[in-house]
């Protein structure tokens, strides 16, 4: 039930800290604000706040140019940008109407931000990372390296390692996805119990009192999940792990490649 066991820290190139130290994996989620508020550097004044963008922001370095300043050309990953004939390799791209609801937004190198999204802090945004149409991110979310957010996602208390994607019509609530974990369309995380109480995890006989109210899914590396299938609160898939399209899963451990189908 260690972060070991469902992730390969060692293949982290960033946000590893975080992992460590921790003995239950979960513990992660209630050190996540506090790692983040270290680790943003927040949007600067001239980005207004909880209202559409008229017009895309290019975030290049410490500098920010209006849409009106530059050329966009679509490419097969992400777009390139020119301005005045000079390229910007790496520009985080917001587009009109995405909307910040606070400064606490991380952008890194390569992001987009499509039209209609909505963000809340504390959030930081890996490099290429993608936050398509109609997403909503309410906080307390961190993404790696070639993350998608997708449309009508939403997410809060989460962490997305590198290559971990929910593409369509998701929601993630206090959960951890591991690297290239793939959310097929209309995956729900669901992240509380019916009952009242915190979410206890059993394994082997043992059970294991996380100490949260609230808490999601644990999704080793490579776990991928079918279209329209449910996690219960306090589901633990071990890397490699499949969840059969509009099957319920968990709670509960379940180990490495382990493919459940109902």
């Amino acid at each position: 039930m260690s972060p070991q066991d469902y992730f390969d820290l060692t293949a982290l190139t960033r946000h590893r800290i975080l992992f460590e130290d921790c003995v239950y994996v979960w513990e992660v989620l209630k050190r996540l604000a506090e790692y983040l508020r270290d680790h943003i550097r927040p949007l600067p004044p001239e980005v207004p706040l909880a209202e559409p963008l008229r017009e895309g922001l290019v975030f290049w370095g410490e500098e920010i140019f209006p849409f009106s300043e530059v050329k966009l050309f679509r490419e097969r990953k992400g777009f390139r940008v020119l301005r005045k004939g000079e390229e910007l390799p790496g520009a985080a791209l917001v587009f009109p109407g995405a909307v910040f609801m606070d400064r606490e937004v991380g952008l890194s190198p390569g992001v987009l931000v499509e039209p209609g999204a909505l963000i809340y802090g504390p959030t930081l945004l890996g490099p290429r990372t993608e936050v398509r149409q109609g997403a909503y991110l309410r906080g307390e979310v961190l993404t790696g390296e070639g993350c998608i957010i997708g449309h009508t996602t939403e997410v809060k208390k989460a962490v997305f390692l590198d290559g971990a994607k929910a593409g369509h019509f998701a929601y993630v609530g206090d959960s951890l996805l591991g690297r290239e974990v793939n959310l097929g369309a209309g995956t729900k995380l669901a992240n509380l119990r019916l009952a009242r109480g915190t979410i206890r995890v059993r394994k082997e006989g043992q059970v294991v009192d996380t100490g949260l109210r609230k808490l999601g899914a644990v999704l080793g590396d490579g776990v991928q999940t079918g279209c329209n299938s449910v996690t219960n609160p306090g589901t633990l898939l071990g890397p490699g792990s499949l969840v059969l399209p509009n099957v319920t899963a968990g709670p509960g451990i379940f180990p490495a490649r382990s493919i459940i189908k109902k």
